[in-house]
This record gives C-alpha cells, sequence and structure tokens, in this order.
C-alpha cells in the first residue's frame, strides 16, 4: 500500500531547508504532494509553474535515488482539504525552531479537530539550514547578495536573473 505525503508551503523560492525537508519526506512516504499555496492577497516573486519547476530540478536525484513519487500541486484554501483531495493522509510540516513548533502546534491540533483522519507529522531542520528563510533569501537576492549557499543551483541562476542589473 503506498503513503502519501503532503508538504505545504509557498516555496516562493524554495530553498535548501525545503530540500533537506522534502529529503526526509522522501523516507517517510512513497508519494510525495509539493502543495504551493496560493494565496490572492499576495503577489509571489514567481508565478506557480517556475516554482513548480525549481521544486522538481532540486530533488529530482533524490526523488530518482529514492524510488518516490513526487506531485507538485495549487491549493487555496484550507490545508486540509487539499491533503484529501491529493489523497494523503499525512500531512508535513517543517520546524526551524520553538517559534515555528508553537505555531505549528496549534496549526496541528486545530487541523486535528477538523481533520481526525490526517496526521501532522514534524521534521525538524537540519542545522546547516535552521536560518533559511524564503523571505531572508528574497531579500538578500534583491539586494544583490549571494544566495548560492541558501538555494539549489538552479533557484540561484533564476534569483541571479530576475534582480540582474537591479541592484
Amino acid at each position: 500500500m503506498m503513503r502519501s505525503a503532503f508538504y505545504a508551503g509557498s516555496f516562493d523560492p524554495v530553498t535548501n531547508g525545503h530540500v533537506d525537508v522534502l529529503r526526509q519526506c522522501f523516507s517517510l512516504a512513497d508519494r510525495v504532494v509539493v502543495g504551493i499555496g496560493i494565496h490572492p492577497g499576495k503577489a509571489p516573486l514567481f508565478p506557480f509553474e517556475d516554482r513548480a519547476d525549481m521544486i522538481r530540478e532540486s530533488v529530482a536525484d533524490l526523488v530518482k535515488k529514492e524510488g518516490v513519487t513526487l506531485e507538485v500541486v495549487t491549493f487555496d484554501g484550507l490545508v486540509i482539504d487539499a491533503v484529501r483531495q491529493a489523497g494523503a493522509k499525512i500531512l508535513v510540516r517543517g520546524l526551524r525552531d520553538g517559534t515555528d513548533l508553537d505555531y505549528e502546534m496549534q496549526m496541528a491540533g486545530m487541523n486535528g479537530q477538523m481533520a481526525p483522519d490526517i496526521t501532522t507529522v514534524f521534521l525538524p531542520a537540519s542545522s546547516l539550514v535552521r536560518p533559511i528563510t524564503a523571505t531572508l533569501v528574497r531579500q538578500i537576492a534583491k539586494m544583490g547578495g549571494d544566495v548560492t549557499g541558501f538555494v539549489p543551483p538552479a533557484v540561484a541562476a533564476r534569483l541571479h536573473a530576475l534582480y540582474a542589473g537591479r541592484t
């Protein structure tokens, strides 16, 4: 029986922290669905297709090595509805620190009340990627900084191309 996990986020852009969590997901599930949340009030740096491509490119070798199935979808409602729609039973949440844990525990509790059939699993970021956030990566890239240590190579190239000549 195939185990399916759902990993939700904005992934704008995908970071080495996201890749670290996905690597861990691949050891838990045979099928991993990455759900890119679309928020009508927010203007993302990259459109959905670019984010989906960056995710696929960033973990292609891991997907092949682990023999898992990777899907990338969008969602704009409750994450538990997206998890159900994807046919998953595991909701994966990455944790960087205690602040993340406090917030994610509240969310897990609420989601558990609304969807007791879905299990939330917390995966801690490894120490090397713990401080990385997509927000900080965007800020550094926009100001002309080097983000190669924080994002996969294909993402760094896209950020560089996006901001070339803008600083």
